[in-house]
C-alpha cells in the first residue's frame, strides 16, 4: 500500500463534517457522517471577484455510475467532468472501475480538482489498481476521503452503498451516464432525491441494458441529460445579457408573465419564492411559466428552478 495511504500518516486526517467548508453541507443530510478520514486537501470556499469580494463554496458534481461502462457512457462522463473540472466545479465520485475512475481522470486531465469518496476504510483504497490513481487525485490538490478510520471493519455488502449518501451529499448536481437496472449508482440517486439534490441522467437506447437504469431515472423525473449546458449552465450560470436598468424592458403577453419575467430577470429562479412575492397565484404562476416554456422565454432546470433563455 501506498505510504500515502499509512496509518502513522492518516492518525490526524480526521475532522467532523462541520469543521470543513467542504463538508459541512453533509451536517444536513439523513445519517451524517459522524468523522471523515482524508489523505490531500479538503477543498476550501474560493474568493468570488466583483465590485464586492465574497466567499462562496465551489460548486460540485458528482459523476456515477456502471463499473462496466461502453464507449458511449465513458465519453458522456469523461466530457462532463473535464468541462466541469476545467471552470472550477469539484468532481466527485467513487475511485470505482468504470464511470466512476473516468470522471476522476476528466477532471485530472482538464488540471480540476477531484474528490473521492471510499467505501472502505481509508487507509485501504479498494479497487487495490487505483492506488494509482488516488495519488494522482491527491498530488493534483483534491482529495480521498472515508468515514471509515484506518484499520476499521468494514462489510463488503453494505460498505458501498453507505457511502453513496456521502458522494451525493457533497454535490450540487447528481449526473449518472450510464447504468442497468439493479446499478448501485441507482442508489446514489435515491439519495440525492432525498437531499434535495439535483439528479440528471444520460437517456440511451431502450434495448440496451445499460441504459436501463438511467432510462427508469428519467421516467421517475430525473432530467434528462442532452447536452453539457444543461449541467454546466446550472453549476455556471450564464451573464445575463440584460442589464438590471433593463427589466422593465421585459413584456409577456399577460401581467403575470411580465412579472415572472422581470423577477427572473433580477436574478430569482425558486417558483416557490416567485409565488412567495405575492405578485401572482400559484396557478397564474403554473399557467404563465408554461406558456413562457412553450414560447422558448424561459427553461426549466428541475426542481421548480427557471432562468431566462
Amino acid at each position: 500500500m501506498s505510504t500515502l495511504f499509512s496509518q502513522k500518516l492518516l492518525k490526524n486526517n480526521v475532522i467532523r463534517p462541520q469543521e470543513a467548508d467542504f463538508t459541512e453541507v453533509l451536517e444536513s443530510i439523513a445519517l451524517k457522517p459522524k468523522r471523515l478520514y482524508f489523505c490531500g486537501k479538503m477543498p476550501e470556499k474560493r474568493l468570488k471577484l466583483g465590485k464586492k469580494r465574497a466567499y462562496e463554496r465551489p460548486k460540485s458534481l458528482a459523476i456515477v455510475g456502471t463499473r462496466k461502462p461502453t464507449k458511449y457512457g465513458e465519453e458522456i462522463a469523461y466530457k462532463l467532468a473535464y468541462e466541469a473540472a476545467k471552470r472550477g466545479a469539484i468532481v466527485v465520485s467513487g475511485l470505482a472501475y468504470g464511470i466512476d475512475s473516468v470522471a476522476h481522470r476528466g477532471a485530472l486531465d482538464a488540471g480540476g480538482v477531484t474528490v473521492a469518496v471510499l467505501g472502505t476504510p481509508i487507509d485501504y483504497i479498494y479497487p487495490r489498481t487505483h492506488v494509482g490513481l488516488a495519488e494522482q487525485i491527491v498530488a493534483a490538490g483534491g482529495c480521498v476521503m472515508s468515514e471509515l478510520a484506518p484499520g476499521a471493519e468494514y462489510h463488503p455488502k453494505t460498505c458501498f452503498l453507505e457511502r453513496n449518501r456521502i458522494i451525493s451529499g457533497l454535490a450540487d448536481i447528481v449526473m449518472i451516464p450510464e447504468a442497468a437496472e439493479r446499478s448501485g449508482s441507482l442508489n446514489t440517486a435515491a439519495h440525492a432525491l432525498e437531499q434535495g439534490r439535483e439528479v440528471f441522467a444520460a437517456p440511451g437506447d431502450i434495448g440496451r441494458p445499460l441504459s436501463r437504469g438511467c432510462n427508469r431515472l428519467i421516467r421517475q423525473g430525473a432530467q434528462p441529460y442532452l447536452e453539457l449546458a444543461d449541467i454546466l449552465d446550472i453549476l455556471f450560470p450564464p451573464r445575463r445579457r440584460r442589464k438590471v436598468g433593463q427589466t422593465e424592458l421585459l413584456f409577456g403577453d399577460t401581467d403575470a408573465e411580465t412579472e415572472i419575467l422581470r423577477m427572473l430577470a433580477r436574478g430569482m429562479r425558486n417558483g416557490e419564492e416567485i409565488v412567495m412575492e405575492g405578485v401572482v397565484s400559484a396557478q397564474e404562476f403554473n399557467r404563465a411559466m408554461t406558456m413562457l416554456e412553450i414560447k422558448g422565454r424561459v427553461r426549466s432546470l428541475g426542481a421548480n428552478q427557471w432562468m431566462l433563455v
